[in-house]
């Protein structure tokens, strides 16, 4: 009786072990452009828009941390220069993405904002195949929607859907300090005079 328990043991160990290895989904590489999508994919499935940082190509992952760097400058001279009554409309209007940790944090701030995870999750279906012209290469999923990806210096696939608005949204957060600078210093002249 003990021989045969321990081989019905021995057997539910193995069934379980291959049955779990079979279960685990596995991704190809984020050096292919399918790798790169499906790891969007599951981060939006985990309603995770941070982990979908990775998978920006470089553009839009610098000028989220031009944002969150820029809206963040200005709070700081906001908060030291302006008149109380001002500070309140930069205060609303900059807090959250001047808190930002991070840029991939500004991104998933900006993104769910902007309805980009609503449109992503709407969208996202199976990979039904990968078109690759060197640098570039579009994910057309089974629905027939392509995600556009272009190869980054590291080799990961960065999606490229966002870049335009973000970089947009750097150069409105830069020109943005720079009115607030310059007011900033004239409140600081008025103060001294």
């Amino acid at each position: 009786m003990g021989k045969r328990l321990l081989v019905f043991i021995a057997l539910l160990a193995a069934v379980a072990h291959f049955t779990y290895r079979g279960l685990q989904t596995t991704f190809p590489s984020d050096h292919t452009p399918e790798g790169a999508y499906l790891r969007i994919a599951k981060a939006v499935a985990d309603s995770d828009p941070r982990a979908i940082f990775p998978y920006l190509e470089t553009d839009a992952q610098w000028a989220s941390f031009t944002v969150r760097d820029a809206r963040k400058q200005a709070l700081e001279r906001v908060r030291a220069s302006y008149p109380p009554e001002e500070r309140r409309v930069y205060e609303d209007a900059y807090a959250q993405l001047a808190g930002a940790p991070d840029g991939s944090d500004a991104f998933a701030i900006l993104a769910t904002e902007r309805g980009w995870i609503r449109r992503l999750r709407k969208d996202l279906s199976g990979v039904g195949h990968v078109e690759v012209d060197g640098p570039r290469a579009s994910v057309v999923t089974a629905r027939g929607t392509r995600y556009p990806f272009r190869v980054r210096d590291n080799g990961i696939w960065g999606l490229t859907i966002f870049t335009a608005e973000l970089v947009a949204e750097s150069e409105r957060a830069s020109r943005d300090l720079a009115v607030v600078a310059a007011a900033a210093d004239d409140y600081d002249r008025a103060k001294r005079d």
